[in-house]
């Protein structure tokens, strides 16, 4: 709270006019039912008595927890569950005086409200480690089959055409490669600005077909004319040039954002980095309790990493799909190749260092990451000694610019703050809208938005900024 010095008004659950009202409305009971159905399902398939009794209470929590949301109940103080950061979010809770869901800065109470979904299970002895959300994470990597498939044979390709080129000399100029590692870079970083199109808080109810729509080269090739901003060029040279510079260790972060298939296309960025030389190690930073639905685990790596090391269980047909009469569909042997080459691939990176994964409690605190300075100087100073800072996703931008209401023209080094010029730390934002605040707009086009179709016209609502339709790549270099 101290280190809070922006001065653009933070979005309320309150405002009429933005995404935060409707999400305190209408998304998190929606979420919280859906959590209530999962620890439900478990509950009923034990049969040990303890994790059943308590799974019973969990669901009693969860149904109140909802209550009070749909009730508009005050914010109640997160009970001493053991883990260190309960003092911090119930200063702040306290700090903000009388709070009621419908009347409450959004992110923090968005924060808050995974924390007390977490606190529940943190209190019972046999669900301490349940990840309430792993059923749909995992249920939406499978989904996303086609994808899946496109971008394994497209990795094997790449990692194979550019190991063959490193043992043949070629005939190839310095400018020549220089010139496709950018068109390769560009396209990596696409695919992950748009694969969390699968943001499983938002998207409740898309089916599986049209999460496909959303995914593939096609669609990623359709979306490029709405990245509003894109500074990949500058993210491309400051990697370049620590190459030709030939500084040994080369360090890219990424702060992650959603399981299953955004996972999965992160990996192949990192993977992309590496066997290009444009890194030495990726290191990633995933959260450290079930967060925002879909947000990466710990446990979601191995989860992902034992699917495409076990093909089989990737043809497997959920319930829900069996009951639909869904017949599985088997691999081709060149699909099943394709996935074990990735497990091997990734595996040998994670076996050799060069995969990292670097959890951190700050990253599910409830706050903005302008307190990054102050509230977590070790990450901090960690965070500058990497090349680049890649954060993913909505949630990560609105914490970079504190969830605050800047006009659109607002410069991105402004608008995140600490995190900006004279840092120490290279900021890369990749980032499809899903909320209002958006920053780094040329003049009149925020304006121009608004006036096409459901973008939210003389409403006083920035409708365009939440359908996950625009996306930004923006660039901030705290080392110059």
């Amino acid at each position: 709270m101290e280190f809070d010095t922006f001065t653009a008004t933070q979005y309320n659950t309150n405002d009429a006019t933005s995404f935060a009202h409707i999400s305190a409305r209408e998304r998190w009971p929606i979420i919280i039912t859906q959590g209530i159905d999962d620890v439900h399902r478990s509950t009923y398939l034990t049969n040990d008595e303890e994790t059943h009794k308590e799974g019973k209470w969990i669901v009693s929590e969860l149904a109140r927890l909802k209550y009070e949301l749909q009730h508009d109940r005050e914010l109640t103080p997160i009970p001493d569950d053991g883990e260190k950061d309960v003092e911090a979010y119930n200063k702040e809770l306290e700090a903000m005086g009388t709070s009621k869901w419908h009347s409450v800065p959004w992110l923090y109470s968005e924060c808050y409200l995974y924390r007390r979904v977490s606190s529940i299970f943190k209190q019972t002895q046999k669900w301490k480690s349940y990840d309430i959300f792993a059923r749909q994470k995992m249920s939406t990597f499978k989904s996303s089959r086609p994808a899946v498939l496109e971008l394994a044979a497209r990795y094997k390709d790449i990692v194979t055409e550019l190991e063959s080129k490193r043992q043949a000399k070629g005939a190839e100029t310095q400018e020549q490669r220089e010139a496709a590692e950018k068109v390769l870079f560009t396209e990596m970083c696409e695919i992950c600005l748009w694969g969390n199109a699968t943001d499983l808080s938002l998207l409740t109810n898309l089916s599986y077909e049209d999460l496909q729509k959303l995914q593939g080269s096609e669609a990623r090739k359709a979306s490029e004319k709405n990245i509003l901003v894109n500074d990949l060029e500058k993210a491309f040279k400051i990697l370049t040039t620590a190459q030709k510079e030939g500084k040994k260790e080369r360090r890219v972060d990424i702060v992650l954002d959603n399981a299953g298939f955004e996972l999965y296309v992160d990996l192949i960025l990192a993977g992309y980095l590496l066997v290009s030389g444009l890194a030495t190690t990726v290191v990633f930073h995933p959260k450290s309790i079930p967060w925002f639905v879909s947000d990466v685990l710990p446990a979601d790596f191995s989860a992902l990493l034992s699917t495409l090391a076990q093909p089989d269980t990737y043809e497997a047909l959920s319930d829900d799909e069996k009951d639909a009469g869904k017949k599985p569909v088997p691999l081709s042997d060149t699909e099943r190749a394709n996935l074990m080459f990735l497990f091997q691939n990734w595996g040998q990176m994670y076996a050799e260092g060069k995969y990292v994964l670097r959890p951190n409690d700050f990253w599910t605190a409830g706050g903005s990451y302008w307190r990054l300075p102050g509230a977590a100087p070790d990450l901090y100073e960690d965070l500058k000694e990497s090349e680049l800072v890649i954060f993913k996703g909505d949630l990560n931008y609105r914490k970079l610019t504190a969830d605050a209401a800047w006009p659109a023209t607002t410069p991105f080094t402004e608008a995140i703050g600490p995190m900006g010029p004279g840092s120490g730390i290279r900021v890369l934002a990749l980032r499809t809208c899903k909320a209002d605040v958006v920053v780094g707009l040329a003049d009149g086009e925020d304006e121009k938005i608004r006036a096409t179709e459901g973008g939210g016209g003389d409403s006083g609502l920035r409708k365009w900024a939440w359908s996950g339709k625009w996306a930004v790549v923006q660039f901030s270099d705290g080392k110059a």
